[in-house]
């Protein structure tokens, strides 16, 4: 394809929500942008409500935000790495300001802030109520149009991480006109995480991991991945697969968990580990679980939050008028490829932002709305890396195991015969509550389907990576290994293709 001959050479930018926007937008040098969708779809960002936090409030500071994230991450926070970000946060308030994100105002004119769990003081920002992900994405959507040096190919999938010698040397795409090579020396992967792995998750179903397959064949290692964030509150509609969110917001504004006798059972604004599984024992001792956001005092429902109450109004609740039936469904992944400050992973040329990244930020447990702040930080981040060293990529792990030269492993022709229920199994062996027996099942039915299929894959590494974390910590809970051991008899644990498929 001539077009592509031009673009030969520059960065290359996988994936196009807040993490890989933010990644382009910091860029000082041209780029491309690969998505599977138009600009501003196809991926998590848009669909996040709750908002961004930062400590931009009077009284709170970056201190404080790190306290609330280190003690949401259960031990298993890289400290510095929490210190960096929080420190980070009002500056990327201001540049999000800047490039046009309309955060919502108080009556002063001040940034107006919710409370959500976890959170000492109200910190998180949000837009047009309960669209924060939203109009954040359509903003930095705006600015990337905008910038000429930002070469778009939409829609686009990669296929394949090429190296050579151990570095990234290109990256297979395929386009509406076929399949093409693109040679690039940094490919940052911006891809999310991998929610859609489960049956319940407010994700796409379609975010299945498969950006973090390309980089587990190209030889990349990964970091926490038996953390999964199961959100306690998805608006319970009966049917698999992507579910509304009901925003951690709408109880930091005053609703209430109750069952069916109208009775509350646990603390709404406990970290979200807390909540999902004193839901998941309620549901499974038979009750129904509803939130109670009839009577909010800062206000009507529908004008706090426009968007769920359209989501909810289309399935037949009015949650001015009844309590909205919910249950617990995958949101959110702590780990992912390992990668250090500058987000660069172990393979020398690959880098990764956002969801897709494990920076060590989250720990066990993602303190709410951390995320947009990590993949619009994480972007710069990246982006500062390779703006210093345009001509080739360095990697934290030259010299180690993990950072060895690995030829890529490219995805086998899928199987002619049906794959079994990947989201099915995943719910039930490696879901909220987890055993050795649950999880070596799991291994012995997916591990046969990785040649062929990325989501039995990434499956595989969820499995392998829970299977050996013998203790229960933040979102990881095993019912055979209940308490929680010293960090130091558990610390974190990475893992590279061969560890899962051994």
């Amino acid at each position: 394809m001539a077009g592509l001959d031009g673009l030969a050479g520059l960065p290359v930018i996988v994936g196009a929500g807040v993490a890989g926007l933010s990644t382009a937008l910091h860029l000082k040098g041209p780029c491309v942008l690969i998505n599977n969708a138009p600009l501003g779809m196809g991926g998590s960002s848009a669909l996040a409500q709750g908002g961004l936090s930062a400590a931009v409030g009077p009284g709170d500071s970056p201190a404080q935000h790190a306290q609330d994230t280190l003690a949401a991450g259960a031990g298993l926070c890289d400290e510095a790495v929490v210190r960096r970000m929080t420190t980070a946060g009002p500056e990327a308030v201001r540049q999000l300001l800047a490039w046009g994100v309309p955060f919502a105002r108080d009556d002063k004119g001040a940034l107006a802030l919710h409370l959500e769990a976890a959170h000492s003081r109200p910190r998180v920002l949000f837009a047009g109520g309960d669209a924060s992900g939203r109009l954040m994405t359509q903003a930095l959507v705006r600015q990337a149009l905008a910038k000429p040096s930002i070469h778009v190919l939409a829609p686009a999938q990669a296929q394949r991480i090429i190296t050579q010698h151990g570095h990234v040397a290109g990256l297979e795409i395929a386009l509406p006109e076929g399949t093409f090579i693109l040679p690039t020396a940094h490919i940052i992967m911006a891809t999310g995480g991998l929610g859609g792995l489960y049956n319940a998750t407010t994700v796409p179903e379609g975010q299945k991991g498969g950006g973090l397959a390309l980089a587990a064949r190209a030889g990349a290692a990964f970091a926490d991945m038996e953390f999964t964030q199961f959100h306690p509150t998805v608006l319970d509609t009966g049917t698999p697969g992507q579910r509304p969110l009901v925003s951690e917001a709408v109880r930091g504004a005053g609703a209430k968990l109750i069952d069916e006798t109208g009775q509350r059972f646990t603390e709404e604004l406990a970290p979200r580990d807390v909540v999902s599984r004193a839901l998941a024992q309620h549901l499974a001792a038979g009750h129904r679980v509803f939130l109670d956001a009839r009577r909010l005092p800062g206000g009507r429902f529908s004008e706090l939050f426009p968007t769920i109450f359209a989501r909810c109004l289309e399935h037949g609740v009015n949650p001015e008028q009844d309590p909205i039936p919910v249950r617990p469904a995958m949101h959110y992944h702590m780990g992912g490829i390992m990668v250090d400050g500058a987000c660069r992973s172990t393979v020398p040329g690959l880098y990764a932002v956002g969801e897709a990244a494990c920076t060590g930020l989250h720990g066990a447990n993602r303190l709410a709305s951390n995320s947009l702040l990590e993949a619009f930080v994480t972007g710069a981040w990246a982006a500062g890396d390779i703006n210093q060293h345009p001509l080739a990529a360095q990697s934290p792990g030259q010299g180690t195991p993990h950072a060895a030269s690995t030829p890529s492993v490219p995805l086998q022709q899928p199987l002619q015969k049906p794959l079994p229920d990947v989201g099915a199994l995943m719910w039930q062996y490696a879901g909220i509550n987890r055993n050795q027996e649950g999880l070596s099942a799991l291994l012995d039915k997916l591990r046969p389907l990785t040649p062929h299929d990325d989501a039995a894959l990434m499956g595989c590494f969820v499995a392998e990576a829970a299977l050996r974390r013998c203790e229960s910590r933040g979102a990881h809970a095993r019912s055979d290994y209940p308490t929680c051991r010293p960090p130091s008899e558990m610390p974190r644990q990475s893992l590279i293709l061969g560890d899962v498929l051994a």
